[in-house]
């Protein structure tokens, strides 16, 4: 009898913990689906009207390899950007994922972007003091709280609006995880620390920094909205102002008018969801009509895929359908192209052979098993010849036989993660004549990077990175699946 009521506390103590575990359990997996599921913040997964465009350029970063063995770079998009800049006398709004001299494991030097854009937008605020410039971007540059921006700081003390992205308020694309941080670790905030070093560059941080950044997500976009005196004129690209991005391959398409103005409606989102103020830009709308047959359509986030299908699905027999990108995993991507071929539509992938992150190895992972399964599927792929820099653009165009040509481009690679209203993502497209000078110049460029042209070299065959491989073919479909990776 005496033992029987001596257990009697640890039976309960059993249950209460067993109890305890399960209702922990249960809120763990509640949190986790609603936060895959929840309501998107007003303004993500914006779809704006074809636009009527007069004022349209096709832009590009390169490098390559020349004859004598050397690297060579050739830039023009944030040349571009600088001249937006300097032109604007009553608005500018850049939005920009990566705004940080952070360069890894690099021991070349790069062009000193982030400090250029912050210098080009801190002058151009002194000679215009009435100017209204507004900065959007990520968490990330600041190591989520554990690491002040020296950038950001600079700016703001000259009477520039920051605003980095309340990403909390997007879905979350590692749920896994993302629940438990929710639970016990956001509450807590983040400051700054010394107890881990800066996974991107110099100086030491705090392990809450590590523990935000595993929920794999972000402001991805990358753009800039500026007035020209008469009206808002707008870039949007796949370029970071980041020192250790600096020589990556990317491109860009600079436009004005009512597309213009779509794009900040979509900006206007992102800052209204983390509680920053909205500016009126203090600028007559032109409605405008163009001659050229040329429109601009802005796409943020799951348009983005939307519009990527239809544009593939689109594809009859005999069209051409080519492809640029730095990542390349989403299924249903990758199933439309599968039948674009099926269907005898000419395919070419170019894709980025996933070695080199600043200074670190990678494993090849999406793409080379992305790229085992297209080629298997009669498609033709090559790898950018990368030597350091990544092949970062996101670039899809479509020439039919009625000679017209749409072109895709902006932030977006094509993966779950990007494509699935988890990160905050910006394209557009361009579409018209396949003569018109900004579509022949987005298809000059993917040729000349095809077949080397003027003695660069931009590319090299499957051969060269082909990894056909089990193991990388699920890992990548695990990681795919799961939101547990970084594409």
């Amino acid at each position: 009898m005496k033992l029987f009521i001596a257990d009697r506390p640890a039976h309960r103590s059993r249950h209460l913990g067993l109890w305890i575990l399960s209702v922990l359990v249960i809120v763990l997996v509640g949190m986790g689906f609603y936060h895959v599921y929840k309501p998107l913040p007003p303004g993500v997964d914006f779809s704006g009207p074809e636009r009527s465009a007069t004022e349209v350029q096709f832009l590009a970063d390169r490098t390559f390899i020349k004859a004598n063995g050397e690297r060579y770079t050739d830039q023009q998009i944030f040349d571009a950007v600088f001249e937006m800049i300097a032109g604007a006398r009553r608005f500018v709004l850049v939005d920009m994922f990566l705004f940080n001299d952070f360069q890894g494991q690099l021991t070349e030097t790069h062009r000193p972007l982030s400090d250029e854009l912050t210098d080009a937008l801190i002058a151009q605020k002194k000679r215009y003091p009435a100017l209204d410039i507004q900065v959007i971007s990520d968490p990330l540059n600041t190591l989520y709280g554990g690491r002040p921006s020296p950038h950001f700081a600079q700016l703001e003390a000259a009477g520039i609006s920051v605003t980095l992205t309340d990403l909390t308020r997007l879905r979350d694309s590692n749920p896994a995880y993302s629940a438990f941080w929710r639970l016990f670790i956001q509450p807590f905030g983040n400051n700054e620390g010394e107890l881990l070093p800066n996974p991107f560059g110099k100086g030491r941080v705090s392990l809450r920094s590590y523990l935000a950044m595993l929920n794999f997500k972000a402001n991805h976009r990358k753009l800039i909205i500026a007035d020209d005196g008469t009206q808002l004129s707008a870039l949007v690209t796949s370029a970071n102002p980041h020192d250790g991005s600096s020589a990556h391959g990317n491109v860009a398409l600079q436009f004005n008018g009512a597309a213009a103005w779509d794009l900040f409606e979509s900006e206007a989102a992102v800052l209204k969801f983390s509680d920053a103020p909205v500016p009126i830009p203090e600028i007559e709308q032109i409605s405008e009509s163009s001659s050229n047959g040329l429109t601009v359509q802005v796409i943020t986030e799951r348009s983005v895929e939307r519009a990527s299908l239809e544009m593939i699905d689109g594809a009859e027999p005999g069209d051409k359908l080519d492809m640029a990108m730095f990542y390349l995993s989403d299924r249903d991507i990758i199933k439309a192209l599968k039948r674009a071929a099926e269907r005898g539509v000419s395919l070419r992938v170019l894709l980025d052979p996933n070695k080199d992150a600043f200074g670190r190895k990678k494993n090849g992972v999406p793409n080379r098993p992305v790229a085992h399964e297209l080629v298997d599927a009669g498609i033709t792929v090559r790898w950018c010849d990368t030597h350091g820099e990544q092949c970062h653009a996101k670039w899809l165009m479509h020439r039919g036989a009625d000679e017209q040509s749409t072109m895709l481009l902006g932030s977006t690679n094509l993966t779950r993660r990007n494509l699935h209203n988890l990160n905050l993502e910006t394209n557009v497209i361009l579409r018209g004549s396949a003569e018109a000078e900004p579509l022949q110049r987005g298809w000059d460029w993917f040729e000349e990077r095809w077949n080397n042209r003027d003695k660069r070299n931009y590319s090299v065959d499957y051969a060269q990175y082909a990894d056909e491989r089990i193991w990388p073919r699920m890992l990548y479909r695990i990681m795919e699946a799961t939101g547990i990776s970084t594409f």
